[in-house]
């Protein structure tokens, strides 16, 4: 898939900007077109733990609001989209899907209280080519203990270490319990088949 190829690519946030801005038209035709099965792996472990009654959601890289879709249909509200790129944000403002949608790149600083969510998602956004490993750190700060922080990680020899050393960090150090991970599975397995993915499930501690 060139336009994901060319993505994952794109080394600064301006640059990356750039490429999803460009693609914003095509992107959700094209990931199904591949049979991308992220968002529906990402509803169905977020559903099994987070309550609907959980208070804000944060979709964190929520380009078109793709991922929102069956959560929204399985009942959840009250949700804040954030991403980079403002062609994908006028997507998601489509679908009606958010209370409110905000620019901004993972990896800075964000323009949330702390504790302001009770849950956190955030679907193939976290990875090498789109956000560092350290824009954890606010997603954590943001969403309040006892809360939840949904993500997908890479599990294929595209992934760079500091990814997989961050999450086990992030453990031992109590900034959050996982309660669930999924087997790794095949994110896009026609036109990627070499992504491969987890979901995880983490309940917030700190």
């Amino acid at each position: 898939m060139g336009e994901l190829d060319r993505a994952y690519d794109a080394m600064t946030p301006d640059a990356a900007r750039a490429k999803y801005d460009a693609w914003a038209d095509t992107y959700e035709a094209e990931l199904m077109a591949g049979g991308y099965r992220l968002p529906w792996h990402m509803a169905a472990a977020f559903a099994a733990h987070v309550p609907r009654d959980c208070g804000p959601i944060l979709d964190a890289g929520c380009g078109g609001g793709l991922q929102m879709e069956p959560l929204h249909l399985l009942g959840y509200r009250g949700a804040v989209g954030l991403d980079l790129s403002p062609a994908m944000l006028e997507v998601a403002q489509a679908k009606g899907l958010y209370d409110r949608l905000i620019e901004g790149a993972l990896g800075d600083a964000l323009p949330f209280e702390t504790d302001q969510f009770g849950a956190c998602l955030t679907s193939g956004t976290i990875t090498p080519g789109h956000a560092p490993p350290e824009a954890f750190d606010e997603l954590i700060r943001v969403v309040r203990p006892g809360g939840w922080l949904v993500y997908s990680m890479r599990h294929d020899a595209g992934q760079e270490p500091a990814y997989l050393d961050a999450i086990a960090g992030y453990e031992a150090n109590g900034a959050w319990r996982e309660v669930f991970r999924t087997p790794v599975f095949r994110t896009i397995p026609v036109g990627a088949p070499e992504v491969q993915n987890a979901v995880h499930v983490c309940e917030v501690l700190r």
